[in-house]
This record gives structure tokens, C-alpha cells and sequence, in this order.
């Protein structure tokens, strides 16, 4: 269900094709295309980064960006929104979360976008958080600080997944999910 919903194999969509943003565009280069390019360089402190946060207002690219990187990379597409990972029944959302990255390892290399995360992972503590959205921001943040670790291909090559996420509201996103995706600010 999970691989219906949300699997795009190539969007089509090339960063020629985004006006402007030449900033972000650079700073994607470098976070993503690059280290599938030369894995070999992106070995040990130099290793890739985990995921990227763009945060702007509405209408600013983040979702065009998004699937640019996925073509240029030739990665699998995962576009994701929260309406794809919640669900009622009781640990259902942490399995689906879980269920999403072990797809993106199986299709490595893969690009997962989740597009407003915030409505994913507000502040722990906040107000009205319920012990099922405390359970779905924890095993996020475990599949994103897990998800290239120690994970390889039949022939040897590592299998990268990359994160990327879009919101309007970055101070809303809980501070564990910050520390682990570098930001990209759309407000320029």
C-alpha cells in the first residue's frame, strides 16, 4: 500500500527547470548529487549528510527541488505526506514509518521527501501531544540518524538514502529532527 502511495521512479524534473534558487540548488548539489556521484570521496568525517530541511513560505520550490534532486541523482522517488503515514490503529504509524525507509533501502539509492513534516514532528511537549505522536516522531528520528548506517548492496556499494523535508514553519519542528537535517532557507 505504502509502495503504491508514495514511489515516483523519476519525476522528470531537472534543475534547469526551477528559476532562481541557484543557493539551494548549490547546497543540494553538495549534500546529495555529489556523494552519489563520488561515494568514494564521502568516506569517513566526509561522510554524506543524514537529510536536508528546506523551509520557506508556500510556492517557493521546495517540492520542484525536491523531485530535481531525485532526477538528477537517477535515486528513486519517495514523495510522502503525512496523510501516507497516519493511520488510526494503534503502532500502525511507526510500522508505516519504519515500512517507507526499509523500501527506501531496498530501492537504493532513494530520495524520501516529506513535504510539511511539521504536521509529522512538532516539539515534543507541546500541547495536546498524544503518546502515539511522541511514538511516530521517535522512530522518525531513529530511521533518519539510521538510515545509511552500516547498510551495503550484494556488490558492496553503499546503499544511500537521503531525507529530504519541506515546511513553512521550521521553529515548530521538534529540535532532534533540526540537529539531524541541515536547514536550507527558501526566504531569499
Amino acid at each position: 500500500m505504502l509502495e503504491m502511495d508514495v514511489l515516483e521512479d523519476t519525476p522528470g524534473v531537472r534543475f534547469d527547470d526551477v528559476a532562481g534558487l541557484s543557493e539551494a540548488k548549490r547546497l543540494l548539489e553538495e549534500a546529495v548529487v555529489l556523494p552519489l556521484l563520488m561515494p568514494e570521496y564521502f568516506q569517513g568525517i566526509r561522510k554524506p549528510w543524514k537529510g536536508v530541511l528546506m523551509f520557506g513560505p508556500p510556492g517557493t520550490g521546495k517540492t520542484l527541488l525536491a523531485k530535481a534532486v531525485a532526477t538528477e541523482c537517477g535515486t528513486t522517488f519517495f514523495n510522502v505526506s503525512s496523510a501516507s503515514l497516519a493511520s488510526k490503529w494503534h503502532g500502525e504509524s511507526e510500522r508505516m514509518v519504519r515500512c517507507l525507509f526499509d523500501l527506501a533501502r531496498a530501492y537504493a539509492p532513494s530520495t524520501i521527501f516529506i513535504d510539511e513534516i511539521d504536521s509529522l514532528c512538532s516539539s515534543r511537549g507541546a500541547t495536546g501531544e498524544s503518546q502515539a505522536s511522541r511514538r511516530v516522531k521517535s522512530e522518525l528520528l531513529v530511521q533518519i540518524d539510521g538510515a545509511n548506517s552500516s547498510r551495503t548492496n550484494e556488490d558492496g556499494s553503499h546503499k544511500l538514502v537521503m531525507v529530504l523535508a519541506a515546511t513553512n514553519f521550521p521553529w515548530d519542528i521538534d529540535q532532534g529532527l533540526r540537529s539531524i537535517l541541515i536547514l536550507c532557507n527558501f526566504l531569499s
